[in-house]
């Protein structure tokens, strides 16, 4: 029997899922797999976890929701724990796997331990392919080489609207052929070295993992509460379900694809039309495109200090006492205080805090914007390699800032989008 393995990674879905269509349409049977990399669970070396407990706990029941998906269609999700290069390698033997399907990567550590899977698979008779799962325009539809993306975002977002299309969605398989596979086994938070969530009162959205949610909530945002439609006047709110989309977990996560997104909107603009607000929502999609395909080409530049420029002027010195009190909410100012108590308490933070507390952190503390990265890369539920790092390095001025920085007047911020103070009050005081 030929018999291929899906490794599925940042894509836990069956709708619009190409690397499972791919290895379906070639091969007899299919074998999903998902590995819990035990170097997602380390301690960096900013000092601080690569993954969080909120990431954690959206990541496992985003997994329960796909194993169950996949039993309902013939198959199961095979569950291990170690290192991708050692526990795929056992499982191609176990299974006398032909070939390893993935998604592509794009980021240093993700493309590093891709190099390794496929090292270990040389000495075997199994091949190793990569699809490109992750977004809206497909890379070879790009009107441009990688080595000429253009720098600036406008320019890229023209010339892709121009030039480009969005490619059809692959429906989710209705049955898969699979040996038999064992009910899922999965390691608890303590066994991933973390601390289980506790569920604040004041979080703007209860984010639950897996697929069969983020299907629920592109319906309720779009058709059944149509807040899209007054998207881009809500979208730098602060508190509540539907100021924004809530969206980036599950699309970080894998459980949306941008092609499900951007068809549901194109979908809702037939029966309700078009406006600003409606196109905005896929307007984020491309800047998401755009700095996943920045990432790709400066896979290593973009975690460097200077990043993908030259040096920073006027930076001190890492002050790990200052980093601690941005952490905790406890600098001299309270709308940075909010927003990071909220992000602590919740693994949340709006995007509009989000900007603030960056630009607050690079440019009024001079903390090595780095850190600050790699925080939200623990703490966030919808952390992101690509928009994570490259936002970030877009505000301390090492990334595609034209401005060579984006300074935030944190103080004229909090009075515009937060002027009755509410947002502080929730966060701030004692409950």
């Amino acid at each position: 029997m030929n018999r291929a393995l899906v490794w599925f990674k940042t894509d836990l879905r069956l709708h619009d899922n190409e690397t499972l269509i791919k290895a379906m349409s070639q091969y007899d049977e299919i074998i999903p797999v998902y590995c819990f990399d035990d170097n997602h669970f380390k301690t960096t070396n900013f000092g601080l976890k690569k993954t969080g407990s909120f990431r954690a706990q959206f990541l496992i029941e985003s997994l329960i929701d796909l194993d169950c998906n996949l039993r309902k269609v013939g198959s199961g999700l095979v569950v291990v724990k170690g290192c991708p290069e050692i526990k795929l390698l056992e499982l191609v033997k176990q299974y006398d796997v032909k070939k390893v399907f993935s998604k592509a990567e794009v980021a240093f550590e993700e493309i590093e331990t891709q190099k390794k899977v496929e090292q270990a698979l040389n000495n075997t008779n199994c091949n190793f392919e990569t699809v490109s799962t992750n977004t809206l325009y497909h890379p070879d539809d790009l009107p441009f080489t990688l080595d000429k993306i253009p720098f600036i975002f406008t320019d890229f977002r023209k010339q892709v609207e121009a030039k480009s299309s969005v490619r059809k969605i692959f429906s989710k398989p209705t049955s898969i052929n699979s040996p038999l596979i064992e009910a899922i086994e999965l390691p608890t938070m303590e066994q991933l070295g973390l601390k289980s969530c506790v569920v604040d009162c004041r979080a703007a959205f209860n984010f639950i993992g897996g697929e069969t949610e983020a299907q629920k909530r592109l319906k309720q945002y779009t058709f059944e509460s149509k807040s899209i439609s007054s998207y881009k006047h809500t979208r730098n709110g602060m508190i509540g379900v539907n100021y924004s989309s809530k969206f980036s977990a599950a699309l970080s996560m894998g459980c949306l694809s941008a092609k499900d997104i951007y068809n549901e909107v194109k979908d809702y603009e037939l029966k309700y039309g078009s406006n600003e607000s409606t196109y905005w929502l896929i307007f984020e999609l491309i800047w998401r495109d755009y700095f996943y395909f920045m990432m790709k080409k400066y896979p290593y530049q973009y975690f460097t200090k200077n990043g993908i420029k030259k040096p920073i002027p006027n930076q001190k010195s890492h002050n790990k006492i200052v980093f601690k009190k941005w952490i905790n909410g406890q600098t001299d100012n309270d709308f940075v205080n909010a927003n990071m108590l909220e992000l602590k308490y919740t693994g949340f933070m709006s995007n509009r805090g989000r900007q603030n507390v960056a630009s607050y952190l690079c440019h009024d503390l001079k903390l090595d914007w780095r850190y600050g990265a790699a925080y939200f890369e623990e703490q966030l539920i919808d952390y992101d390699v690509s928009s994570n790092w490259c936002n970030w390095a877009y505000i301390a001025g090492v990334g595609n800032n034209p401005r060579n920085n984006a300074v935030f007047n944190v103080e004229k911020q909090a009075d515009e989008y937060d002027k009755n103070k509410s947002y502080r009050n929730l966060w701030l005081n004692q409950i």
